[in-house]
């Protein structure tokens, strides 16, 4: 046999039976693509942080990054002093340190959201109207001066009837200022709390649909976070995940599910000394949410803690340590988002995501270049491996923990090639080498 010449392979089916079975999964590629279409590839802010209508102003993420500063320099004012605290190693010391604080100083805020739930409370309406004329006046006037958070926005009252009519208003407020004043800027969000049924999601789609057209948008330009807060929101009568029910009714409009850790703890009973982001019920609502979410390109958020770091330094240093520690559970089970509730939580937010990252830099770097080049080593990778690692890398990038100089020298990657690895096409994932 000439080199090069193909040995005939033989096979037993015909060409009708490829066709035959192509043709009856049609319809199950299309739901494939329709339900999930992956990761949208855009950046995920590492928290969420909540300010009440009254008291947000236009100096208020400044303040908070202001605030944070002061508490970092008072009770962990250099790299040892914040090691001690939070365990850092010795070698992750000074980055962490330097890069919260600049952190601080440059982007203290990634996602703000205005609260007119919860935070705000019954208010006459009048008043209400202001604060929501008021917050939309901000945001644009932010967004013009460059000022703004990547992602900024409100979380209206939920869709139950007490309060249906209040929500409705204040969001159509809102979002018509926010016209007003320009048009809606980059990074919206908005945050439908206390949902218990996917009806209640399917009717603020048809007011932002409404509202779309009454203002000429394209379909679909609003999305929003739904809040998971109550067990119903978990598990439905009929014993079926609400939740991802409650996705598929957004109808492509859901960005993201955020836990309420003491909504949903109450909800089932849990003793206030016990409402955690870490106890049991929490792990288990955040699985139920994490694989309902899957591939969906809705993306997960942790709650909080309410323990604040206020008072001596060591109270801070306790609270520090248990906001720290919280933060990086969440981190390692791809909650790779959380709320904060004071601008005390900023350092040990940035130092827990900072730390989370770097740490496993290296590693994540060198595997994916043995993937790469497929030199293989003491771990065999697959294409969803090297998913997860270019998804490591660029998280880290985007929050600040990582540059894309060093990523380039330890990868000898791009920016965009780290995108390729992260969001690859459905069919790449079964493959076994690159």
């Amino acid at each position: 046999m000439g080199q090069g010449r193909q040995e005939r392979v033989a096979t037993s089916l015909g060409g009708a039976v490829h066709e035959e079975i192509s043709a009856s999964l049609g319809p199950v590629d299309a739901e494939l693509e329709r339900r999930y279409p992956g990761d949208p590839g855009t950046r995920q802010p590492v928290h969420t942080v909540y300010v009440p209508g009254d008291a947000f102003a236009a100096d208020t993420v400044r303040s908070w990054g202001a605030r944070a500063l002061a508490a970092l320099d008072e009770h962990a004012p250099d790299a040892a002093a914040l090691a001690a605290v939070l365990g850092l190693p010795d070698d992750l010391a000074e980055p962490v340190h330097d890069r919260v604080r600049a952190k601080l100083e440059r982007e203290p805020v990634e996602d703000l959201r205005v609260d007119f739930e919860d935070g705000y409370g019954a208010r006459p309406d009048a008043e209400e109207d202001q604060a929501a004329a008021r917050a939309a006046r901000l945001i644009a006037q932010a967004h013009r001066d460059g000022t703004a958070p990547p992602y900024t926005g409100i979380r209206m009252k939920c869709m139950e009837a007490p309060v249906r009519d209040r929500g409705i208003r204040t969001l159509d407020i809102f979002l018509t200022g926010l016209m007003e004043a320009g048009g809606l800027p980059r990074g919206l969000v908005l945050t439908l709390p206390k949902v218990t049924y996917p009806e209640q999601v399917t009717a603020l789609v048809r007011l932002l649909e409404e509202f779309e057209k009454a203002h000429g948008l394209e379909p679909g330009r609003i999305g929003f976070e739904i809040q998971i807060e109550t067990s119903q929101a978990i598990l439905a009568a009929d014993g079926t995940a609400t939740v991802a029910r409650m996705i598929q009714a957004a109808g492509g409009r859901a960005t993201g599910l955020h836990y309420g850790t003491f909504d949903y703890s109450a909800c089932l009973g849990v003793s206030a000394a016990y409402q955690a982001s870490d106890h049991p019920a929490a792990d288990h609502a955040k699985a139920v949410m994490q694989v309902a979410a899957a591939g969906t390109g809705v993306r997960v958020c942790d709650g909080s803690t309410n323990v604040l770091p206020v008072g001596p330094t060591e109270k801070v240093h306790e609270a520090w340590r248990l906001h720290y520690g919280l933060t990086r559970r969440a981190l390692a089970r791809a909650y790779y988002q959380g709320w904060d509730m004071h601008p005390g939580h900023l350092p040990t937010r940035y130092a827990a995501v900072f730390a989370f990252y770097r740490e496993g830099f290296q590693q994540a770097a060198a595997r994916l270049v043995r993937y790469v080049d497929r030199t293989g080593g003491d771990v065999m990778d697959e294409p969803a491996t090297a998913k997860a690692l270019s998804g490591y890398l660029l998280h880290g990038l985007d929050c600040g923990a990582l540059n894309v100089a060093e990523v380039a020298r330890a990868t000898g990657l791009t920016r965009a090639d780290l995108q390729g690895f992260a969001m690859p096409r459905r069919g790449d994932l079964t493959a076994s080498a690159p």
